[in-house]
């Protein structure tokens, strides 16, 4: 059974081998297949039609299936490899392990944002940003300047705290626990992480910067933390929702699982902490 971890507890053996499978995929071209699919959802993900991605329900379940899929390539490279999740609510400072040079190197320059050090800077060969917004080939960032601080501990709970999932109009501006945790409404969780990141992981192609996974995958865990405190509140809508993914509906790009095949994540992996 894959274990996800803390990022902060990896060893240095399990930190090299996540790069290495990192890059190899990289090399290989399927990398920048989840770039593509998750650029095009991000992109026609709105507010007043389909919506399966973002700013909907389904935003939680379609991640989870992205982030297996991923994983499950991670796999293909290195079977030891599990994707780790990073707690930004606990690791808040741009001098946290997760920056160093050994695992996913440091913020970008002033001038223009380019990482400079580690295994994905430019100057390091491995890591081109091919599906991009611009005409920039390298990997940007600008760590706490888009968004002053990372959410805290106690603006994470404020959102667990929440009992129901979603609700109408089950787009941005909806109240509940997903719309709060993607960061559409209140203290902005999701969103905020993003923005403080900066470079490629506030736009459509985030997947390009490889926090984009450990952030998700902190994310997933939350929604896992939010079930096992709310076991009586599940998944909604559940049945005749225009636009959005209903609980027995298949969630496009894969048309072969439903919000309802992926509740119960311990079927795929489990986490190193509740």
């Amino acid at each position: 059974m894959t274990v996800r971890k803390n990022q902060a507890s990896l060893t240095a053996d399990e930190k090299r081998r996540f790069v290495d499978a990192l890059v190899q995929l990289k090399r290989s071209g399927r990398y920048d297949a989840f770039v593509t699919t998750h650029n095009a959802f991000i992109m026609g993900d709105t507010d007043s039609g389909e919506r399966t991605g973002h700013r909907s329900p389904s935003f939680l379940p379609w991640h989870r299936r992205f982030l297996i899929e991923f994983e499950q390539a991670l796999q293909s490279v290195d079977s030891t490899v599990a994707l780790p999740y990073w707690d930004w609510s606990a690791d808040r400072s741009t001098r946290s392990s997760l920056w160093a040079p050994d695992f996913l190197g440091g913020t970008g320059r002033s001038l223009d944002g380019r990482v400079i050090d580690g295994p994905f800077s430019a100057s390091s060969g491995n890591w081109p940003i091919n599906v991009r917004v611009d005409n920039r080939t390298y990997l940007r960032r600008s760590l706490g300047s888009g968004a002053r601080e990372l959410p805290t501990r106690a603006e994470v709970e404020s959102v667990l705290a929440m009992a129901t999932y979603d609700m109408a109009p089950w787009n941005s501006a909806s109240d509940g626990f997903r719309n709060h945790l993607e960061g559409w409404r209140g203290v902005n969780l999701h969103n905020r992480v993003h923005v403080w990141v900066g470079g490629q992981m506030a736009t459509g192609v985030s997947p390009n910067d490889p926090v984009f996974w450990l952030h998700h995958a902190y994310i997933d865990k939350l929604w896992a933390d939010w079930q096992r405190r709310h076991p009586d509140s599940g998944y909604l809508p559940t049945a005749g929702t225009p636009d959005v993914v209903d609980l027995g509906e298949t969630m496009k790009p894969w048309k072969d699982v439903r919000p309802a095949d992926l509740l119960d994540h311990t079927a795929y992996y489990t986490f190193d902490a509740a």
